[in-house]
């Protein structure tokens, strides 16, 4: 059931009702953290300042931190710190990728080349480890240090794994949930954890955070090959386009008649961007979205059950509304 009992999904301003006044403490705590006095910084800062979209993360930890009890002043600082490391894995992704398009506005690498792009991104790292570091406690600097050691690895290994199309299941799952679903956990682990919560709440929260950012990762990469990207705001078709396998491909790969498979590998092997189309027809013909689409589905019912443990509460459903929000944005 959705929040206002109709069958469309509520939008993301609905969804964070329950801790409107607590994001809006937290976007005045970024915004401090992206003031500079020197001005060809501040020039970048401000146009990463675009990137924020659905503050996601933030919204997380908070919601968590609610469905558990209370938001504290740390929770603000905590919501801050997950999305400087989100701006930050962004402005890497897009020179990765050598995307074009971020919330409708030029990447950094596009605006101001590679090189700034790598500066940006570690310098919002090191603004996320200085602000974890004004809590009395090292356990968040702890493990927000663990999470970005293991989205590093999950980016090393896709990076590793470009055109490996014998790439199976198991391991595009193991790939998506370092570089994704770890700092979703992570969120929701932090906000619980500084809510007091004890530790059959913790583990569901934690549960939740990780189903949901693999329902999100297989939901965006659909989304890389079904979406309009006037309407998704950032440049589309780059996974394909740099070699990496998603779910689609990897299911039309091991299920489909061995003449698909060699027409599906010759389409890969040439140019993308022409062949675009002909590959999203052959991977509908398939079943292969359709197969994706129901896997992100089963992932965002196994975050709704993880939430049984937590008591009723607006920001409980929230976060029962955000899984189904994740999935809602293709088909």
């Amino acid at each position: 059931m959705r929040l206002d009992g109709r069958c469309q999904t509520p939008s993301l301003g609905e969804l964070y009702l329950p801790i409107a006044t607590d994001l809006a403490e937290t976007r005045r705590i970024l915004a401090d953290e992206l003031t500079t006095g020197q001005e060809v910084v501040g020039r970048l800062c401000r146009h990463v300042g675009q990137f924020h979209g659905k503050l996601l993360r933030p919204g997380l930890l908070l919601l968590s931190a609610k469905a558990c009890g209370a938001v504290r002043d740390e929770h603000h600082i905590l919501a801050a710190v997950v999305e400087l490391v989100h701006l930050a894995t962004l402005v890497h992704d897009d020179l990765l990728d050598e995307a074009d398009i971020r919330r409708r506005a030029p990447t950094v690498n596009r605006q101001w080349g590679s090189q700034q792009a790598v500066l940006m991104g570690d310098f919002l790292y090191s603004h996320a480890f200085a602000l974890c570091s004004q809590l009395d406690s090292q356990f968040a600097a702890q493990l927000i240090g663990r999470t970005a050691i293991t989205v590093c690895e999950g980016e090393i290994m896709q990076v590793a794994n470009r055109g490996n199309y014998e790439l199976s299941e198991a391991e595009y799952l193991d790939i998506i949930g370092r570089k994704t679903a770890t700092l979703l956990e992570t969120c929701c682990h932090l906000g619980a954890a500084y809510a007091g919560a004890d530790q059959k709440r913790l583990d569901s929260l934690k549960q939740f955070g990780r189903s949901l950012g693999i329902a999100f990762q297989i939901t965006d990469d659909l989304l890389d090959l079904v979406g309009d990207e006037s309407e998704v705001g950032k440049s589309l078709g780059r996974d394909l386009g740099q070699g990496e396998p998603t779910l689609p491909v990897i299911h039309c790969l091991r299920h489909s008649p061995q003449s698909r498979r060699q027409r599906l590998l010759r389409l890969l092997a040439g140019d993308y961007p022409r062949r675009s189309r002909q590959i999203t027809a052959l991977l509908l013909a398939s079943g292969s979205i359709t197969y994706a689409q129901t896997a992100a589905r089963e992932h965002s019912y196994r975050a709704r059950q993880a939430l049984d443990e937590l008591p009723p509460s607006a920001a409980r459903e929230s976060l029962e509304a955000l899984a189904e929000f994740v999935c809602s944005r293709v088909g």
